[in-house]
């Protein structure tokens, strides 16, 4: 994708989007802050929201917001991830989740991983904040399990355009998990081609915690469990309550 300037976006930020107009006014402020120094230095940063079948404003809320926005109606985050990958023809890709606000200094921060010619792309920490003591407790224990086993979620994550179609991309026959798959299928292709991948823990970003300030205990234990989710990655049933009631 080319702009009317004949120049080709360097960076795109890649947000899936179900139901979330009250989440993405502050995301695209936050986006368009952290594009500032990227800007200034004549770099072309593109954003992209794709719709995914949303029942609400959220697309007119995404294009007042600058973003170009893109649709795919099945409910299956990793084809809604691909979705955004294919819309534009940016070398670096950067898919952030609609409920995780930027930092400022986070563009810049892929900008300088991305600049070493071995990093085939990279993840950001994540710090959850919910309100009860026992949910941070258990985030917080997933989290120190995550960086000892090198594992990255997917509230932002980017990629060299080569790497992602390299390793396919993200799988599509996995309804949840598709994050930490990615991930770790990224690794493999920085291993085998000599290169290496980014884990980016200053700044760190912070997802909203609304999922689990609402949904009770349970349903957090189930739907977070590293060990549960292979079992059930695969069966779009399991996942179907996702998509339903998105929490505000």
């Amino acid at each position: 994708m080319v702009d009317g300037s004949g120049r080709r976006p360097t960076l795109s930020v890649i947000v899936p989007a179900f139901n979330e107009e009250r989440a993405l006014p502050v995301l695209l402020a936050s986006i368009e802050e952290a594009m500032v120094p990227l800007v200034d230095e004549g770099e072309r940063v593109e954003l992209i929201v794709v719709d995914n079948a949303s029942t609400d404003q959220t697309a007119a809320v995404a294009a007042n917001g600058g973003a170009r926005v893109v649709y795919e109606a099945t409910k299956n985050l990793a084809r809604v991830r691909n979705a955004g990958a294919r819309a534009t023809s940016a070398p670096v890709l950067m898919w952030l989740d609609a409920d995780t606000p930027l930092p400022s200094a986070a563009l810049r921060a892929v900008s300088e991983a991305i600049s070493d010619p071995r990093c085939v792309g990279g993840a950001f920490d994540a710090i959850h904040r919910a309100r009860r003591r026992l949910v941070r407790a258990y985030l917080r224990l997933w989290r120190v399990v995550g960086r000892v086993t090198r594992m990255a979620q997917g509230a932002a994550q980017f990629a060299r355009r080569e790497a992602f179609e390299a390793i396919g991309g993200y799988d599509e026959r996995l309804f949840m998990g598709e994050d930490v798959d990615f991930w770790w299928r990224l690794r493999r292709h920085a291993r085998r081609t000599g290169g290496d991948v980014a884990f980016i823990t200053e700044p760190p970003v912070m997802p909203s915690p609304r999922r689990f300030d609402q949904w009770p205990l349970w349903r957090t234990l189930v739907f977070t469990n590293p060990l549960l989710i292979p079992w059930l990655q695969r069966s779009s049933r399991a996942w179907a309550g996702w998509y339903v009631e998105p929490p505000r």
